[in-house]
């Protein structure tokens, strides 16, 4: 009597081998579908190589505007990416390279462009304001510095990498 308990009738098993091979089936269908979805989010992020910019004697202790490309790859697509940077040597000698980008809506940042604040980095979309080292003005609609550029200095270039928020570069 307990054999008949735990018999499997013609139906079932024909029901678990066609669920277990049909879903067998599908995973084998859908499994290179996924792969190729997840794998450009999966893979680690490549450091972007620095680029030359501009040669050591051109950077002044006024900002200068330095436009340069990245070579970028955005999952399966690759492309030349234009970027900018304000560069000039702090009262230390030391080369500093901002990123143009307002940290308030993502504007251009100009420098010196508004006559009512002379020697500033000013971003005309919303009046803000930011000191020529980068830091935000208080009381404008920035709530952060500018964002500063990986730089390296060889044979007598200036080469920059992936702009950082202030204290990560």
């Amino acid at each position: 009597m307990s054999e008949k308990k735990h018999r499997v009738s013609r139906r079932q098993f024909l029901n678990y081998t066609l669920t277990g091979v049909g879903g067998f089936m599908a995973a084998g269908m859908l499994m290179p579908m996924v792969r190729f979805a997840l794998d450009p989010v999966l893979r680690p992020a490549e450091e972007t190589d620095l680029v030359a910019v501009a040669n050591v004697e051109d950077i002044t202790n006024e900002p200068k505007r330095f436009d340069f490309t990245i070579h970028q790859v955005d999952a399966w697509y690759e492309s030349e990416e234009p970027k900018s940077a304000w560069v000039f040597k702090n009262e230390a000698g030391e080369i500093v390279a901002l990123s143009p980008v307002c940290k308030h809506l993502g504007c251009t940042v100009n420098w010196n462009s508004d006559p009512a604040n002379p020697n500033m980095f000013f971003c005309p979309c919303h009046y803000g304001l930011y000191e020529k080292d980068g830091t935000n003005v208080p009381g404008t609609p920035p709530l952060a510095p500018l964002d500063v550029y990986v730089s390296e200095v060889k044979d007598g270039k200036l080469y920059l990498g992936k702009a950082k928020p202030r204290g990560e570069a």
